[in-house]
This record gives structure tokens, sequence and C-alpha cells, in this order.
């Protein structure tokens, strides 16, 4: 399962200036609109092909680009429908806040992958950093490949080992969307933690197996750096336009609700389930550890949420609903703590919308392990995609203390037979 490494190769790519204002550029003019949620909405930004940055129970959160705002905003103005205009200019935004000051940096070159997360790293300064742990922490750390991506990158892992035979096992992912860019660094921040902190963790979490991916799509992480800032799928060819969003692509409720046909919108579904070599490798992988599996986060951003399943289909629910909420409850109460941030807990599909094929569906009803989440990180909005760097040691702080009580959790729990159910049966 597990691969050697037997070289470390140390590699820093600068971001020219030039590359971040073309990045910015296809933005130039876009603006961010927060709409009131009904019937009519939602028909306007599915006929549009609308991006959707989030939601909540009330709003839409919603990127417009530069030649549909006259559109847009007739339509809202006929309809009545109550909005407001977030971000007049989203490549300013971009410019401001959306890219990595990471070039700046007075690392050297040699010490370029140590994460400070005082800044955003590439996926090579990630990968590097996983190697460096696999080699400082032989005992504990090991770094393997799960699968490659379409363009064949490698998906990378890192396995944090308890030493006990047949020990529990808890896996967490981050970067399925490659514009969420603070998910990638809180993953790399767990990782941290996991290794070189060790002695500060609770002892359930030291008898525990842990993988973690923290780049679950790096064909589209890289794109957002040499590209387009706000790229969201993988990056694979459909017909005249690229990607599918991994997180509609797995076979739970399939084509359903929150998914699109159209290979041109952010959330195409792929042409059929799991098409996608990285949905295949994590399907892949997952199934070799589930007997054992009995924790699985999935990180996001944004919007402050611990969602729990289902997502696929309204009023949908595990039979252990109930144990859920009360454990996302205490993630949410831990995050408060050392942050003063509210996270709202409940099922995807109630708070936040429905969305079929996704990651955290299809492990909790296919691979059956007991506690799985989604955690959407900072903000509620004021930046959305574009968190500032000096936010980001806050968010991914608060993202392992969220973990560290779903993960004791993981560890004192039983495998329950898994089923669906109807909430209101």
């Amino acid at each position: 399962m597990f691969l050697k490494i037997e070289r470390f190769i140390i590699f820093n790519p600068l971001v020219k200036v030039e590359e971040i204002e073309d990045v910015a550029s296809k933005h130039e003019g876009s603006q961010r609109f927060k709409i009131r949620k009904d019937e009519r909405v939602t028909r306007l930004l599915e006929e549009r092909d609308l991006d959707i940055w989030g939601a909540n129970h009330t709003f839409y959160d919603v990127l417009v680009g530069k030649d549909k705002l006259n559109d847009v905003r007739q339509f809202l103005y006929k309809h009545d429908v109550r909005y407001s205009i977030v971000d007049r200019n989203i490549a300013e935004t971009i410019r401001k806040y959306g890219m990595s000051n990471s070039t700046e940096d007075k690392r050297t070159l040699k010490e370029s992958y140590i994460p400070t997360f005082t800044c955003y790293q590439t996926v090579e300064e990630i990968h590097n950093y996983l190697d460096s742990l696999a080699r400082s922490y032989p005992n504990i750390a090991s770094v393997g490949i799960m699968g490659h991506s379409i363009e064949g990158r490698p998906l990378k892992f890192i396995k944090i080992s308890s030493g006990k035979y047949n020990a529990k096992v808890f896996f967490i992912d981050g970067g399925i969307h490659a514009r969420e860019w603070v998910a990638h660094a809180a993953a790399t921040y767990v990782i941290k933690q996991l290794v070189e902190n060790r002695r500060e963790l609770p002892p359930e979490m030291l008898d525990m197996d842990f993988f973690v991916v923290p780049i679950l799509n790096p064909d589209g992480y890289v794109y957002t750096y040499t590209h387009d800032r706000l790229w969201r799928k993988n990056r694979s060819k459909n017909g005249k336009c690229y990607g599918v969003d991994i997180n509609r692509n797995f076979d739970i409720g399939f084509g359903g609700k929150g998914t699109s046909s159209n290979p041109c919108q952010e959330i195409y579904r792929g042409p059929s389930a799991t098409s996608e070599m990285e949905a295949q490798a994590f399907v892949k992988f997952m199934s070799n550890i589930k007997e054992n599996l009995k924790g699985y986060v999935t990180l996001h951003s944004y919007g402050q949420f611990v969602l729990i399943p289902y997502g696929y289909k309204e009023n949908t629910f595990p039979p252990d609903f109930q144990e859920l909420r009360r454990v996302g409850i205490n993630a949410a109460l831990a995050i408060k703590e050392i942050g003063n941030k509210k996270y709202t807990v409940g099922n995807t599909a109630k708070v936040l919308y429905t969305a079929a094929g996704g990651s955290d569906d299809w492990v909790k009803a296919k691979i059956g392990a007991n506690y799985v989440y989604t955690i959407e990180l900072r903000d509620e909005g004021d930046y959305g995609f574009t968190l500032p760097e000096n936010l980001i040691i806050p968010t991914v702080k608060e993202a392992f203390e969220a973990i560290k009580v779903i993960a004791i959790a993981a560890y004192r729990s039983q495998r329950k037979r898994n089923q669906n159910w109807n909430w209101f049966n």
C-alpha cells in the first residue's frame, strides 16, 4: 500500500506577477451577489449558469460574471427579489487577498516546504513537507500514493501510525475543490499536529491510525495558481470544456439535485458515477481500509458549517443522525471556545443545499464509517474563497479542534449497521 520515499527533492515554483495578474483578470468586472433564496432564484442560477459560492437558510452567495450582470439585475428587479452586492470587482479582491505571498517569504529555498501557515503553499511544497516528515519521523509517519490525477500528479497521503495492531482508522482529506485554499492548509496543519506535536494529543488519538490526503485535486489546485484562482473542478476534458466536480462524481444519488449534466458548469457531475481518476483512487483506497474506518472528515470552505450526511436527498438521514449531531455540536463548541466563531451544525441538505454524489455521503452509506462530516471552514462570506493569509492560522486551529472532538468519539465507537432512513417516518 505504501510508497517508500528514497529521495527528497525540494522544489519551490515562483509565481510571477504577470501570472497573478492574468489569473485575476479573468474575473475583471465580475461581482458577488447575496440573493434571497426562493424557487425563482434557484431557476435563475441554473438557467444562467451562475457560480454559487455559498448558501445558508435564506441567501445564496453568487458570483456573477461581467457579461451577465445586466441580465441578472433585470431579473431580480423584475421579480422584486431582495439582494445586495457583496463585492463589486472580484478581480481586485483576488489581487489584494486571494493570492499567496510565499514568493515574498524570507525563508531559504531549502526550507520553503516547511509550513508556517502565514502563507498558502503550492502542491510541491505540501508534498515535500509530507516527505520530510516521513524522513524525520520514520517510526510513525509514512507516505504513499493513493492514485494519480488525470494529468498524472500523485494523490499523496500520509499515514500517522499508532503502532498498534488492527488499530481504528480515521481519514481526513482537503482540497477536493481547488479554489478552497484554506482547506489544503487546514489538512496540512492537522498533519503537523498529529506528527510534530504528538505529545499534546489526547490518548485516544495516540491509539488510532490517521490517513490524511491534503490535496485530493492537485491538477485543479495547480490551475488556481497558474490560470484561474477561482477554478473548482479537476482538469479532465469533456467536449469543449474542462473539469468535473469530483464532489458530485461519487456513486450516491448520482445525477440528482445540486449537480449538472453540462460539462461547462461548475457542478458538472461527470459522464458517469466514479468516472474520474481521483474519485476512483479514493473509492479503492477507502474500500481497502473500511473494516477499521471509524471516522471521516472532508475539509472545505467556506460558510462555517459542520455538516452531517446525507446531502444527496432531502429528509434522508443516517440512523445515527442524533449521535452525529451531538458530536458535531461538541465540535462546534470546541471551535467557539478557541476563536469565538460560530459554526452551524446540521444536515447538509437542510442547512446548506441538496448536492448529490458527495464523498461524505458515499463514505457514510457505502463504507459505513461511524462519524462522517464535511467541515466548511471560514469565513461566512466576507472574503469567501479569497480568505486572506492572516486568517489561515486561526482557521486551521479551528479545524484541528473540531477533528479532535470527532476523533475521540470515533475511537470510542463501535461499528453499527448502516442504512438510510427518512427523518419524518
